[in-house]
């Protein structure tokens, strides 16, 4: 893993199911080197495919515990409905976690490393004519990646796009690829014209998410974030900080948030930006790009709640604190 870049180390197995259109066959595990799926596959043609990222965490009694799976079994689920997938029950999504977790929870590195899991689902029916048609038989597993940190340990820049979404509005918040790679040309051309490592997606002027992260800002004990729509991603790690921070008794506040507020927010020195996600955890954003202007965000060394957050998010993670999510 050392060295790696995340998510291209995997565990030697994988488990998996497979749903026949009437039931799902019972959890066994096969090599994660190779998929077997015949050409003319539903998901290959007509995009139907969803996924989940979560990362199970060693704790301190040896231990390999998945963090909030049930949360991230639900996603897969609403995701599953909302693209006329088969629909995997709730026990056979923690059934293959649990089974990949006693196969490769092994592999976990110690913390601030961690066994990134991916459950896949994928429609399986064999045919080309299918178009308007959902496939009735279906594929699940999970992939196990021993990790380290996504992204790198510095601050992030960051590229505000007003013209073009991430995705289609009724499928922001669906975690399937089609979204993702609607984003790569725009994210490319933020990289090349500025340096950047992310961009923000605010259609219309309204912030909703980078590429692959949810946004918050930060400006003292008061924490920002855009509230859910359907048009954007529903973080597992976004919910987790801000039960977090209303534990520690901060103030949260979920609602509209335009450019123009974003570009006056980061001008206070105590200002703070941080995208955060399964894998980047908590991410501290540095520099702001709107219409060509490259922004500071607040002023270095004033104030550092971004890592706080992370830290107290990784010590509930791996143990060494606890707190009840709802």
């Amino acid at each position: 893993m050392s060295g790696a870049p995340f998510g291209s180390v995997f565990a030697s197995s994988m488990a998996t199911t497979r749903f026949d259109g009437t039931l799902w066959s019972p959890v066994q595990l096969e090599s994660s080197e190779t998929l077997c799926l015949h050409p003319g596959s539903h998901a290959l043609h007509y995009g139907s495919s969803c996924f989940e990222g979560l990362k199970a965490h060693r704790q301190p009694d040896g231990t390999v515990v998945a963090f909030r799976a049930d949360r991230h079994a639900a996603r897969l689920r609403d995701s599953a409905r909302r693209l006329c997938l088969p629909v995997p029950t709730t026990e056979v999504v923690a059934e293959l976690i649990e089974s990949t977790l006693a196969a490769c929870g092994d592999d976990t590195p110690d913390p601030p490393g961690s066994l990134y899991l991916r459950p896949t689902l994928l429609g399986t029916d064999e045919t080309i004519g299918a178009a308007a048609h959902p496939s009735t038989t279906a594929i699940l597993y999970v992939l196990a990646c021993p990790v380290g940190d996504y992204l790198p340990p510095r601050q992030l820049t960051v590229t505000v796009e007003t013209t073009m979404p991430r995705t289609t509005p009724q499928f922001g918040s669906v975690k399937t690829g089609a979204n993702y790679a609607m984003a790569l040309g725009v994210i490319e051309k933020a990289r090349a014209a500025d340096s950047a490592d992310q961009v923000l997606f605010a259609p219309g002027g309204v912030i909703s998410e980078t590429g692959a992260a949810n946004v918050v800002l930060i400006d003292g004990e008061t924490l920002l974030t855009p509230a859910l729509t359907d048009g954007f991603l529903h973080g597992v790690t976004r919910d987790s900080l801000l039960q977090l921070a209303v534990a520690r008794g901060w103030t949260v506040e979920e609602r509209t948030v335009t450019v123009d507020e974003l570009r006056d927010r980061i001008s206070r020195p105590t200002a703070e930006l941080a995208l955060t996600g399964t894998a980047a955890v908590v991410a501290s954003v540095g520099t702001v790009v709107i219409d060509g202007e490259a922004l500071a965000v607040g002023t270095p060394g004033v104030n550092d709640r971004s890592t706080e957050l992370r830290n107290a998010l990784i010590d509930v993670q791996t143990g060494v604190t606890r707190l009840e999510f709802t």
